[in-house]
């Protein structure tokens, strides 16, 4: 029967002899011999073993009846128990409350899903949970991730080496959640850079982490559209973007990640994956190479320390189109989604926010945050922030030491090539049907997201 579902899975159990309460069971055997003793108490003759000598005095196994329910539990949520059958006898059978365990890896906890990781899978009642965390980053721990209660570790994955030290002790994870990527000049040594470190923590835990059952990949928007340096050369899919479009005929290092993860999938038993493609990111972190948010709030910093309008340095096309955008705390739930959720196994999916916005309203509540008065598109202007703030290190010097702030120099904090690519992109809209369909119903508001994130970089003091 199970053949005659898609995606039904199932699971058998054989306990042994059942230690239990039920006056209805036909193999009562506990309330059978409690009957027994009873009435040889009431009768006062003595309380005799009705067996063999062998049975007297040879070593028996039982079967708690809790135990075999947890037992149950855990082969309908535990993604290494489908389709298998198991014994379930007292002394033999504790597996199954270590599993109740789960223990995440995050790679990429300081970028700017990472840290929202960090923060959702420490929280008490997030699903799968209480989480066990391990957080991976490159490079010293900042101050704004320090109060996360993660395990740390500095490791550098893009070395072989490093990776196999560090992480590979790591034995009790049972879950992956792969968050990081670096930038090269060109989508080549894209490829074969993220290729590399992403296989470099697979092959790091797949054979080492007996527990491991899942492994959760980012990509992005770009599987749709190509990578940044075919923008306009080669054809990509028209909005709205669905997950079963084809790949676009280029290059793209989030091919290659995919195919690795469908490789090193199939050398595990039982191991499962999931995939999200957010759309751009409203979130906090200064070490990421694609903070929309903060860098437009240095941007915003600088326009307001020198006095000038907070003018939209993107095309009309832009300034006027319905935008869509992933909030980094929706994505980080999807994540967990999906490593706790059977429907969501061996997919992949979208992740936004759910609604649209345009960036001449957005920009409004920019200028307000930073108290600027004059601002918005000039028409017939080609404004471009890599330009417009290459000169700009000493004015942001300036600005954290009159404001007090965290110690950052300008090209850490300020992604002005990523600001171009989005505030000149126009139409870039996903569907979320899938994701509800499977039974991911999350949404924000892309308004009040945007707020909260330029709160969250004011509060950790970013910018003032």
């Amino acid at each position: 029967m199970a053949q005659k579902k898609k995606g039904l899975t199932w699971f058998i159990n054989r306990p042994r002899v059942i230690f239990g309460f039920s006056p209805y069971s036909q193999m009562n055997f506990i309330g059978t011999l409690c009957v027994y003793a009873a009435i040889c108490k009431h009768e006062g003759v003595p309380l005799r073993f009705p067996g063999t000598k062998a049975a007297w005095e040879c070593y028996s196994a039982a079967s708690d009846a809790n135990l075999i329910a947890e037992q149950h539990v855990w082969g309908a949520v535990d993604a290494r128990a489908r389709n298998e059958a198991f014994n379930n006898i007292s002394n033999e059978i504790d597996e199954s409350s270590q599993n109740l365990k789960n223990v995440a890896l995050i790679i990429g906890v300081t970028g700017i899903v990472g840290n929202s990781l960090a923060e959702i899978l420490s929280l008490q009642n997030t699903p799968g949970g209480p989480w066990k965390v391990y957080g991976v980053a490159r490079r010293n721990r900042p101050p704004w991730n320090t109060n996360h209660p993660v395990h740390y570790v500095q490791c550098d994955i893009s070395n072989t080496n490093d990776v196999a030290l560090k992480l590979s002790p790591l034995t009790d994870v049972t879950h992956i959640f792969y968050v990081s990527w670096t930038s090269k000049s060109t989508e080549a040594q894209n490829i074969e850079v993220n290729g590399s470190m992403f296989r470099n923590v697979l092959n790091a835990l797949i054979p080492n982490a007996p527990h491991l059952r899942h492994v959760s990949l980012q990509t992005g928007t770009k599987h749709y559209l190509g990578p940044f340096e075919l923008f306009g050369k080669v054809k990509p899919n028209e909005p709205p973007f669905t997950e079963d479009l084809p790949r676009v005929n280029a290059p793209n290092f989030y091919y290659t990640q995919e195919d690795i993860l469908f490789e090193m999938a199939q050398k595990k038993k039982g191991l499962t994956w999931f995939i999200n493609r957010p759309n751009v990111i409203f979130g906090f972190s200064p070490y990421s190479l694609m903070n929309l948010i903060g860098t437009l709030c240095v941007y915003a910093a600088i326009c307001r320390h020198e006095g000038v309008p907070l003018r939209f340095p993107g095309t009309k096309a832009a300034w006027e189109c319905y935008s869509a955008a992933s909030d980094a705390n929706l994505i980080a739930e999807q994540h967990v989604w999906g490593a706790v959720d059977a429907r969501a196994r061996n997919e992949a999916f979208n992740v936004s926010n759910g609604d649209v916005f345009r960036w001449k309203h957005l920009w409004k509540v920019l200028a307000e945050k930073f108290g600027i008065e004059e601002y918005g598109f000039v028409e017939g202007s080609s404004l471009r922030l890599s330009e417009l703030m290459k000169d700009k290190g000493g004015v942001w010097d300036e600005i954290v030491k009159k404001n007090k702030l965290q110690a950052t120099k300008l090209e850490d904090v300020g992604d002005w090539w990523f600001a171009d690519i989005i505030l000149g992109m126009e139409g870039v809209l996903d569907n979320m049907n899938k994701a509800k369909e499977h039974g991911f119903l999350g949404f924000r508001d892309s308004n009040k997201s945007f707020i909260n994130w330029i709160e969250r970089t004011k509060a950790y003091k970013i910018v003032p």
